[in-house]
């Protein structure tokens, strides 16, 4: 796919992750879309209702970073899921059971 197009259109993808599988769409956007309406335009939202049911929150390349932010080309946008356990009590549960099992 090209990079960007006559129109001042830019290719990027929007990526939702679920321990399962996770979901890529590349879509193609106007030169200063923001990330909010990219998610928006990748129809993800109907397809996992539950991202709308929370704030959405975004990382590009594993970054976080503000939804207002216009996105650039080649960007991958990454939607986030909210932690389920703390990663130290995580960290923490499975030292316990690593030495119960001694």
């Amino acid at each position: 796919m090209p990079k960007e197009a006559a129109t001042g259109a830019i290719w990027v993808s929007v990526v939702y992750a679920l321990p399962e599988h996770q979901s890529i769409v590349r879509i193609q956007v106007e030169a200063g879309t923001t990330i909010e309406r990219a998610v928006e335009l990748s129809g993800l939202m109907r397809t996992y209702p539950d991202i709308r049911d929370r704030p959405l929150s975004c990382a590009i390349f594993g970054r976080v970073v503000p939804v207002t932010q216009p996105v650039g080309a080649d960007e991958r946008i990454e939607i986030l899921r909210p932690l389920l356990i703390d990663p130290k009590e995580n960290r923490r549960q499975a030292a316990a059971k690593a030495k119960r099992s001694r």
